[in-house]
């Protein structure tokens, strides 16, 4: 790919942003092209061009730099900056971010605006450096040329310009008026601003503090709730308990008692042959002035619902026809060998069965999004991960075309996969239409948990078979879980590609001469959405859970056991056992391979840093586990104490984490550490249950996540370096997949009881 850098400080759309008088440089991504064939092509197109990532210069030297991803907590929004910063020199006391809004055609140059596969870094570190380098060459050429010398005499350092032979200087704003009337080199022959070596770095791979960390612990952050508009009212939507539900017929006439209620409407239910996707699906509003009287009106309505088709959706039994399901097997997405007749033959066989339930986000901040359908364009202000889709799927509530609707980008309080669907945004609009004015819409703790979108429930059937030495010789696994892919096609009953190569068909254990996986059928009958690291939750789960059963029926030690099955190290071509479609997270197996060596790399040094294999007391045990997840190699050690009532305590966890290029270690112990904890609620907390198509569950009371009182106490994260010269990985999600199966590991060597069912329970664990 080629990368287009031009200098736009000139160009009249820029009039008005922050750029307006300073030195302000775009990219635009070439799939392919050289320098000289974009230039062709933009000069064919009458001069159009349309940026994706802007460097401004301002001047007074500050640095602003647009940072085109959400900021959920993840640190982006530092991240991105520092990449831009160290490669033009710039003095990060004086660096700014402005936070982009929703513009695929300018700042979606790669992959679109969506913050979600932990991809904001591997996609973008390069380009961001040459937009950095980019800035550099043309301020070191406005010094040549102020001050009559060549350019190879000078250098910026540290948002200053030198001149080698005078000792002359000049800090950045001074030289924005020269650097703004340059252009980048062009043509095939032309220059390539040079990039820094490694060594001279001083943000990226550093720790620099985060850009927002003074607002946030100040109160100065704004989020989706804290937006407020003139002449805006609050709303809060009664929903069906049931998903698919409709409104029979309601009262609001107590609802309209209430002081600070003003109006009562209905959100007209989605269209029976609508699919769901990120779409309202109707209900009863209450809109007013303030959130407690709309609350409060809320309580006061007497709705009849019909239910819909889904009311015979109940957990207790679903989850049942889930596991007949992944018994039975289905499609294959694997092949490799001949498992049946290797199990016929075998030794020893083993056999197990393991199962997630449904899982809900629950961050912080639950969604909230204000919309203004009265001004042109349509407005949108939200804690979204995907601003672009928020605009598309507002365009269709309302009828108008998506290029009619903005959409500015708040902090987000969490996301977790959760506020990549804008179906509150929809809400918002539709209210706004009706009442004429701009309307926040706020979802409460309880209308997420019962009416959001679930990780999907998942069973997963597991048969090995060993041969007299204890080598595994075949392993069979089949699943069956409801699709993602059915909030756009109802009738989907298997998964995809996507879901499948989510710890999948890549799984962990490959040096194993004959694998087969199958996928079951499922009905979806909720809303399933993306979640924390999505399927390879459960994946990782059973595998790593299952090929710690396996090593102690073959009478080996675990850790000795797994890396036989991973094996020698590899780049893995799956397309040798029949894997036509592996997607990759979205990515070239050349530029990001599955490299077995690496996977096994992570393992040995988290039972190092545990200290895998030393005596411990009674009720004590130390697991494993490991996962490639989003790109990068993470392996996970949990020291458990379980107590004779059940009572589980983790003193310390290891986690483990090779990602290749990093750029800020600071943030990449954060994320990992909080993927613990959240972890720690997929083991032990959480568990989403429905009975009559209802969720049971509304609030932390009983749908329970990780406290102070149960977390793991003490997460070391230990940040392998070893491949930092290779492309960057994710980070985010790749922490989740492999703890609760190195806890749940951990709790049968301190207990000599196997857990095959999540959520794992005190009762679960007490003698008895």
């Amino acid at each position: 790919m080629g990368i287009m850098i031009q200098n736009l400080s000139r160009r009249t759309f820029l009039k008005g942003t922050a750029g307006a008088g300073g030195l302000v440089l775009g990219a635009q991504l070439a799939p392919q092209w050289t320098f000289a064939q974009a230039a062709r092509a933009q000069s064919a197109a009458g001069g159009a061009f349309n940026p994706n990532v802007f460097v401004t210069v301002l001047p007074d030297g500050t640095v602003s730099i647009v940072c085109h991803r959400s900021e959920m907590g993840q640190g982006i929004r530092t991240g991105l900056p520092q990449v831009v910063a160290d490669e033009m020199e710039a003095d990060w006391s004086r660096v700014v971010v402005e936070q982009a809004p929703a513009d695929e055609d300018k700042y979606g140059y790669i992959d679109g605006q969506n913050t979600d596969g932990s991809r904001s870094i591997r996609h973008h570190f390069t380009i961001l450096r040459e937009m950095g380098a980019g800035a550099r060459y043309l301020l070191e050429q406005a010094a040549a040329q102020s001050w009559g010398v060549d350019a190879s005499e000078v250098y910026a350092k540290n948002h200053r310009v030198y001149h080698t032979n005078s000792g002359k200087s000049a800090d950045f704003g001074e030289l924005v008026e020269v650097a703004a009337g340059l252009n980048m080199p062009s043509g095939e022959a032309a220059p390539k601003p040079s990039l820094k070596d490694e060594s001279e770095w001083k943000y990226i791979g550093k720790v620099v503090p985060a850009m927002d960390h003074f607002d946030i612990t100040t109160g100065g952050a704004n989020y989706g709730a804290d937006i407020s508009l003139p002449g805006m009212k609050i709303a809060v939507v009664a929903r069906c308990p049931v998903y698919r539900g409709k409104v029979k017929s309601f009262d609001a006439t107590e609802a309209m008692k209430v002081p600070g209620v003003e109006k009562v409407v209905e959100i007209p239910a989605l269209a029976d042959d609508k699919p769901a996707e990120f779409r309202a699906l109707g209900g009863i509003a209450v809109i007013g002035t303030n959130t407690w009287s709309v609350m409060e009106g809320r309580r006061a309505l007497k709705i009849e619902w019909d239910m819909g088709p889904f009311v015979a959706h109940d957990t207790s039994t679903y989850y049942d026809t889930l596991k007949e399901s992944a018994r039975k097997g289905g499609a294959v997405v694997r092949n490799r060998g001949d498992a049946a007749a290797a199990m016929d033959g075998a030794a020893k066989t083993l056999e197990a069965e393991y199962f997630v339930p449904y899982f809900i986000h629950t961050p912080m901040e639950p969604p909230a999004g204000v919309v203004d359908a009265t001004s042109t364009p349509v407005r949108i202000f939200a804690a979204t991960q995907s601003p672009n889709e928020s605009r598309q799927y507002v365009a269709e509530a309302l009828g108008i075309k998506k290029e009619d609707v903005a959409c500015e980008v708040t902090l987000l309080g969490g996301g977790f996969g959760r506020k990549s669907k804008p179906d509150y945004l929809c809400e918002a609009a539709i209210l706004s239409k009706m009442v004429g004015a701009p309307v926040r819409v706020q979802w409460t703790r309880e209308d997420d948990i019962q009416n959001g979108y679930y990780h999907t429930a998942s069973a997963q059937t597991l048969k090995a078979a060993v041969d007299d030495g204890g080598k595994c010789t075949a392993w069979h696994q089949s699943g069956a879980w409801p699709s993602i892919l059915a909030l756009w096609n109802p009738a989907q009953k298997v998964g995809f590609n996507i879901e499948y190569g989510l710890g999948l068909v890549d799984m962990p254990y490959n040096a194993v001469p004959n694998i087969r996986i199958e996928n079951g059928e499922a009905d979806a009958m909720i809303r399933v959405g993306w979640y924390r690291s999505v399927n390879n939750i459960q994946h990782s789960f059973a595998m790593n859970c299952f090929a710690n059963e396996l090593a102690e029926a073959a009478g080996r030690d675990p850790l000795e056991f797994m890396l036989e099955l991973i094996g020698d190290p590899t780049n893995l071509d799956l397309t040798k056992d029949g894997v036509e479609e592996y997607w990759n997270y979205g990515d070239s197996i050349d530029d990001w391979p599955i490299m077995t060596g690496r996977l096994a790399n992570v393992l040995k040094i988290a039972a190092e840093k545990s200290g895998y294999g030393k005596a411990m007391p009674k009720g004590h045990g130390l697991g494993l586990a490991t996962h490639r997840c989003f790109h990068s190699y993470v392996a996970t050690a949990v020291h458990v104490v379980v107590g004779d009532d059940g009572s589980v305590t983790i003193p310390q966890v290891d986690q483990v984490i090779d990602c290749g290029r990093y750029v800020n270690p600071d943030r990449i112990r954060s994320q990992v550490e909080g993927a613990a904890v959240y972890g720690n609620t997929v083991a032990r907390c959480g568990q989403i249950s429905t009975t009559k198509g209802a969720v049971n569950e509304s609030n932390f009371h009983d749908y329970t996540v990780s406290r102070m009182s149960n977390a793991p106490l003490n997460v070391r994260v230990h940040i392998v370096e070893d491949y930092t010269h290779l492309r960057p990985c994710g980070v985010g999600e790749p922490g989740v997949p492999p703890y609760t199966p190195a806890l749940i590991n951990a709790i049968y060597n301190a207990t000599g009881k196997r857990i095959r069912s999540l959520p794992v329970r005190p009762e679960d664990l007490a003698k008895a």
